[in-house]
């Protein structure tokens, strides 16, 4: 292509910041993370500032964000406005302090170059009239530092089609890239989001491979990297995850980090991660739970401790343990005893017991035969 090509740019629409909008969340689309931020199943090693930027991209434009499986009309409208012709671009400003709090000009410039040149390259498109569309760029192009305190740029219409429009989706709080400063900790948040509720099981290559790491060991992957991980999630972040390894396979079990959605109430829209109605409700039936586990089987504070941590905290513990539960009533039925005989840390013995019975039976048992957990 010509250099005139490239400098031949239609700009359809602009975006910017409204003043005085809050915002908890922000939705990025599975599939941009899989093309931009994990191409090949190979994390980019974007730096914290120029993930800040990306961040923000996502938070202007939200209001404009779809599925199409529920707007179809609104797919064909941006195929009419940003899908017709060659090099189509929205033009979006950012306060630069939103960038570098700290208000480093350097650190604003270094975020735009990086996100200027990476992948930057020709991108092609096909429309819902079957045309093929051109562009040409990275995720940002040409961004223009302003004294006054604000960079515009530009994005295509390839990327911005990625971020608008959204089959599938994950939630992601807006305000990590500002509480957690290691860039590896919040890609690995983004990678976290993506994963089933069961959880993975990768080998140490694969992790290093995927997160650009180079860890000798699963011992040292878990606890330099991992362990380190988990304490900005479990702080930060309304998702975190356990983990545990057996040679050199590590496996990640994430959850809902309920302390911090206790102290941190998101917003009472109808899509927050968990409305403050359900998770209040769901808080109460397992409080209900551990007092009726708490009274009938004579269990003391202490005995407390660990049991509850596990039930509270991790849904697959608490399924675990509720499914030995049944098979513990079961036992004592068929022996002609009452469950109840059982008291204090010998209820916990005989549910320890059940739990690893019936873990090493499952599918994460025959990968990991000892991360059963651990209630006593």
């Amino acid at each position: 292509m010509a250099s005139s090509d490239k400098n031949f740019r239609i700009i359809r629409k602009g975006f910017e910041e409204k003043k005085d909008r809050n915002i908890d969340k922000i939705r990025f689309g599975n599939q941009f993370v899989d093309d931009f931020i994990f191409e090949d199943s190979k994390a980019a090693d974007i730096p914290i500032n120029a993930l800040r930027v990306i961040f923000n991209i996502i938070s202007i434009i939200s209001n404009e964000q779809f599925r199409p499986q529920d707007r179809p009309k609104q797919l064909s409208l941006f195929d009419e406005d940003f899908e017709t012709e060659n090099n189509v671009f929205v033009s979006i400003k950012i306060k630069n302090n939103k960038i570098s709090p700290s208000g480093s000009t350097k650190q604003v410039i270094d975020a735009y170059e990086f996100l200027a040149k990476f992948k930057m390259g020709w991108y092609k498109s096909v429309n819902s009239k079957g045309k093929e569309i051109r562009t040409f760029g990275g995720l940002i192009s040409t961004p223009s530092y302003e004294k006054r305190g604000y960079t515009t740029f530009l994005v295509s219409s390839y990327w911005l089609k990625r971020l608008l429009v959204i089959p599938e989706y994950n939630y992601i709080l807006y305000n990590l890239v500002y509480n957690v400063r290691n860039n590896k900790h919040v890609i690995f948040a983004i990678w976290l989001s993506k994963l089933p509720e069961k959880g993975t099981a990768l080998k140490l290559s694969t992790f290093n491979k995927k997160f650009g790491l180079n860890y000798k060991t699963t011992k040292d992957f878990c606890f330099k990297f991992l362990k380190l991980a988990r304490i900005s999630l479990n702080t930060f972040n309304t998702l975190s995850f356990n983990y545990t390894y057996n040679n050199d396979t590590i496996f990640i079990i994430p959850f809902f980090n309920n302390t911090f959605l206790k102290d941190n109430p998101l917003s009472n829209s109808k899509e927050s991660f968990l409305s403050n109605e359900k998770l209040s409700e769901h808080n109460k039936n397992v409080t209900k739970r551990l007092f009726y586990f708490k009274k009938r089987y004579g269990l003391h504070e202490n005995e407390m401790i660990q049991f509850s941590h596990q039930y509270r905290n991790i849904p697959q513990t608490r399924a675990l343990i509720e499914n030995a539960f049944i098979e513990f009533i079961k036992k004592n039925r068929l022996k002609g005893i009452k469950s109840t005989v059982f008291q204090g840390m010998d209820f916990l013995n005989e549910m320890q017991k059940i739990i690893i019975q019936l873990y090493q039976c499952s599918k994460m048992g025959v990968l990991l035969p000892n991360g059963y957990p651990i209630i006593m």
